[in-house]
C-alpha cells in the first residue's frame, strides 16, 4: 500500500514496540510456534521514491502497479520541488530512487557522487499560463501577464519550474513582477485553484490535473523551455535492484502509457 514517510516511521516503531513485547513476554524459553509464525509471513520490503511533485498523479497510479507485482513490497513517495528533494538527499534522507523535473537537478545528484545508476530521461513536460475558471482577470497571453493589476504567481528561480520562466521570460523579452514565487508548481496551482492569483505559469500537466478548476493558455515561447525529466537510483540504497526495477516500469511501455495520459511527452 502507497503510504507517506511519517506513517511508515510510524508503522516501523509500532512493529518494534510488538517485537519487543513479544520478547518480553516470551523470555528466553521461545516456543516452536513464535518461529512458525515468522516463516509463514512473507518478507516485507520499502521502496522509498522522492519525486517532483508534477509527477504525483502519475507516480501514485504507477505506484500501485508496481505494489501488485512485486508481493510484500510497499511503495513511499516522497513528493515536492526538485531543488528541495536533492538537499534532503544530500543531508542524509533515506531514498532509493530520484526522478527529477530537470536535468540541472538530477546534475546536482550525480556531481554530488550520491546517484547510483547513470539517470534516464524518461518524459519532457512544457510551461502553461493557468487561470481561474472564466479567466476573470481576461490573461490573453504570455505578454499580459505583464500588465498592471494582474497578480501572477510563479514559481521560485531555483525549482525546475522557475527555471524554464526565467527562460521564457527571457526569450520573449519581458519582465515579471510576481506577487509571490513558490517552492513546487502544485503550490503555484493551488493559488490559481483558490483564487489567490489571477494567473500561475505551471506545467501543462498541471492544467490537465487541475480539470474544470482552471483554464490553460498556450504561448509560443514555451518551445524555449522544455523540461527533460531524467530517473536514477540512489546511491546506497538498500533497494538498488527494486529501485531498478521500478524505473523500467517508468521508462516501459506501460509507464510511457500512463505518462502520457497525464499529458507527459517522451
Amino acid at each position: 500500500m502507497i503510504r507517506s514517510l511519517p506513517r511508515r516511521l510510524a508503522a516501523t516503531s509500532g512493529a518494534l514496540l510488538l517485537a519487543l513485547t513479544a520478547t518480553s513476554c516470551g523470555g528466553a524459553t521461545g516456543t516452536g510456534d513464535s518461529a512458525g509464525d515468522a516463516g509463514g509471513s512473507a518478507e516485507e520490503s520499502t521502496l522509498i521514491v522522492f519525486a517532483a511533485a508534477s509527477l504525483q498523479e502519475p507516480f501514485e497510479q504507477l505506484g500501485e502497479e508496481f505494489e501488485s507485482t512485486h508481493e510484500g513490497v510497499s511503495v513511499e513517495f516522497n513528493f515536492g520541488g526538485s531543488s528541495g528533494l536533492v538537499t534532503q538527499i544530500q543531508e542524509g534522507a533515506p531514498a532509493d530512487v530520484f526522478a527529477s523535473a530537470n536535468e540541472a537537478n538530477m546534475t546536482k545528484l550525480v556531481d554530488a557522487d550520491l546517484h547510483g545508476a547513470e539517470p534516464v530521461d524518461f518524459a519532457t513536460n512544457t510551461l502553461m499560463i493557468a487561470v481561474p475558471a472564466g479567466n476573470p482577470a481576461g490573461v490573453s497571453g504570455l505578454s499580459s501577464l505583464t500588465e498592471e493589476g494582474i497578480d501572477l504567481v510563479m514559481c521560485a528561480p531555483e525549482v525546475p519550474c522557475g527555471a524554464a520562466t526565467e527562460t521564457v521570460e527571457e526569450r520573449a523579452g519581458l519582465e515579471f513582477t510576481p506577487v509571490s514565487e513558490e517552492q513546487s508548481v502544485t503550490d503555484v496551482l493551488n493559488k490559481v485553484t483558490t483564487g489567490e492569483a489571477d494567473a500561475g505559469l505551471v506545467y501543462v500537466t498541471d492544467v490537465l490535473m487541475a480539470g474544470d478548476d482552471v483554464e490553460g493558455i498556450e504561448f509560443p515561447e514555451s518551445d524555449s523551455a522544455v523540461n527533460t525529466y531524467p530517473i536514477a537510483t540512489v546511491a546506497g540504497s538498500e533497494q538498488a535492484e527494486l529501485g531498478q526495477e521500478f524505473i523500467d516500469l517508468v521508462t516501459g511501455e506501460d509507464g510511457q502509457a500512463v505518462l502520457a495520459e497525464h499529458g507527459f511527452q517522451p
